[in-house]
């Protein structure tokens, strides 16, 4: 069992190696398998000394050992992230389809974290990739019910794509009237909860909507309480409907049944 961890923790490290590609390039509008990685500041092509996740930057000390140039820590954040999350999944759900598929969606929701982070925008590309695995999900789930669904009925995932996002629509419809703004909420947002559904079904897709709501509240009012940001700035929402999903991954339903039993 501690080999398939460590199988697991590498794994998720190499992943994360690829998603760091994936977050440079997809909002460039660049291939992501080819050309193969290069140094941003100077353009050297990589080695593979150079690519060994984590390892690599300790070893290179956090430079380009061509032009000595920074390298930024995101690289190796982003490589641990992944892996430890593949290790909590495995935990979780072991080596059965459903890990397999919830990786695939904190793959994707891991790139469009970052990518808020940078550009406030989640591309299309991804919200695509994850309806691919969405619909997948939905298919697969006629013949062997997901756990997550917490039900066999064959609509679940069907409402969950329209429920979250039907509700964060409004949202953005109310904020954009109330602040008289087009940027109470991107449509990214939205549009990634569509696939979050699929994933998730009705209820844990709600659920992950208001938690990701109540996270970015905090946060918020936390940045505002310390002198970085004002009332009206606007935060990436992305990075914490990544965390939301990912705790609702792992305890979705016992948040839910302490709710309902404490209700």
């Amino acid at each position: 069992m501690v080999m398939c961890y460590i199988m697991l923790f590498v794994l998720g490290l190499l992943t994360g190696s690829f998603l760091n590609v994936c977050i440079n390039r997809i909002p460039e509008g660049k291939p992501v398998v080819w050309p193969p990685s290069y140094c941003k500041n100077c353009g050297e092509r990589l080695m593979l000394p150079d690519l060994i996740p984590v390892v690599g930057y300790i070893f290179m000390k956090a430079r380009c050992r061509f032009c000595k140039g920074r390298i930024s820590v995101r690289y190796p954040l982003v490589e641990f992230l992944t892996a430890v999350g593949f290790v909590l999944l495995f935990k979780k759900y072991s080596m059965t389809i459903d890990f397999a598929v919830y990786a695939y969606l904190l793959s994707i929701l891991i790139i469009a974290a970052f990518i808020d982070i940078d550009h406030m925008i989640i591309p299309d590309k991804l919200v695509i990739a994850g309806l691919a695995g969405g619909i997948a999900v939905f298919f697969c789930n006629l013949f062997k019910t997901m756990d997550m669904y917490g039900d066999n009925k064959w609509w679940n995932p069907l409402l969950g794509a329209v429920s979250a996002s039907g509700i964060l629509f409004l949202v953005a419809v109310i904020g954009n009237l109330v602040y008289k703004t087009d940027e109470a909420l991107g449509l990214g947002d939205i549009k990634i909860f569509i696939p979050i559904g699929l994933f998730l079904g009705w209820r844990m897709s709600i659920l992950t909507l208001l938690l990701s709501i109540f996270t970015s509240g905090v946060f918020g009012m936390f940045l505002i309480a310390v002198g970085k940001k004002r009332r009206r700035d606007v935060i990436p929402f992305g990075p914490f409907i990544v965390f939301s999903t990912f705790i609702v991954l792992m305890w979705g339903w016992d948040i839910f049944k302490w709710y309902i039993i404490r209700g």
